[in-house]
């Protein structure tokens, strides 16, 4: 228990550190890093996430990949502008594809600290963003500056986000191009994929076909690694569970942003469909090769998860700054 307290001061130490590091003016448009410098009084924004989001983790370290998850989820439908939070009987929270997002209440509490401080000031889309790079960081990825300034949407449609969202069986061509439509390359594809699997768990219903029915052969999918596949079965019988597996099958990564699934996928063991295809297509096949063997995943996936957090923002006069991220003011 002591080790682990030491550890956790010393995360919590370096934490800090880093984010006195980020006090200066760059920027993106009107996006900056440093962005609530001496706008929540006496408070730095960031340090605020970071306590909430530490002491979460320290509960429960599958927040990361929530965290993860939600970033990807909110920015890929309207740009990354909270509506994901938005409650409602047609919001994009009940979308099917949205089904496995969790984590609301954890960026509530963040809303609820920095609203004690400094009320109507921080927006809950920055708030998704600032939370997801301190769960990065506390699962030993590699910390990276975030930039903020973005404001809150007022539209969240569950069939747009339905429609939108790219699902597990998507070909990598057509995956590419989505991403390239939002000003994405290639490589970030690769990164953001991995990132969001190399942490978390897959439930045995979005594989299922891999396993018992691949494109209708009423066989395994060819491609599986032959003792993941077995592992899988025993797991994930033909007539459905709730059981679930890592989405990192590399041992003790299943919970680390590493480089772990990038070795896992070139060995046949990936979960998902898209997984295992991105490491043979030529589009992806050199990226994740590389990736695999190299610290290139450590130094480049923050700057992936930036690019991300660029994707149809509001700022300046556009949307508001809600006071409770789950509706409009």
């Amino acid at each position: 228990m002591a080790r682990a307290n030491t550890s956790s001061s010393s995360t919590a130490a370096l934490a800090i550190f880093l984010l006195c590091m980020t006090l200066f003016g760059q920027s993106y448009g009107q996006l900056k890093t440093g962005f609530y410098i001496g706008k929540c009084r006496s408070n730095n924004v960031e340090q605020v996430v970071f306590n909430v989001v530490n002491a979460a983790f320290q509960r429960d370290r599958t927040i990361v990949a929530a965290l993860l998850r939600m970033q990807f989820h909110d920015c890929f439908v309207r740009g990354c502008d909270a509506s994901l939070l938005l409650d409602g009987s047609n919001s994009e929270k009940t979308a099917g594809s949205n089904g496995s997002v969790r984590g609301y209440e954890l960026i509530d509490a963040i809303k609820a600290a920095l609203e004690q401080r400094c009320p109507e000031v921080v927006s809950c889309a920055d708030i998704i963003v600032i939370a997801t790079r301190v769960a990065v960081f506390l699962a030993e990825g590699r910390w990276y500056n975030v930039e903020t300034g973005r404001r809150d949407g007022f539209v969240s449609s569950a069939s747009e986000a339905q429609r939108t969202l790219p699902g597990p069986t998507i070909p990598v061509p057509i995956a590419v191009d989505i991403f390239r439509r939002r000003g994405l390359s290639a490589d970030d594809f690769v990164l953001l994929l991995g990132g969001g699997h190399t942490v978390g768990v897959i439930h045995c219903n979005f594989f299922l076909d891999r396993l018992y029915n691949f494109q209708g052969t009423g066989r395994p999918d060819p491609s599986m690694n032959r003792n993941t596949l077995s592992s899988f079965i025993r797991t994930c019988p033909r007539s459905g569970s709730n059981n679930f597996v890592f989405a990192d099958q590399t041992p003790r990564s299943g919970l680390r942003v590493d480089k772990g699934y990038y070795q896992a996928i070139r060995q046949g063991k990936g979960v998902l469909q898209i997984d295992q295809q991105i490491a043979s297509h030529r589009l992806t096949s050199a990226t994740v090769r590389r990736l695999s063997v190299t610290g290139d995943f450590a130094f480049q996936f923050g700057g992936a998860m930036v690019r991300l957090g660029r994707v149809g923002v509001l700022t300046g006069n556009q949307g508001q700054i809600r006071k409770n991220c789950r509706r409009r003011n």
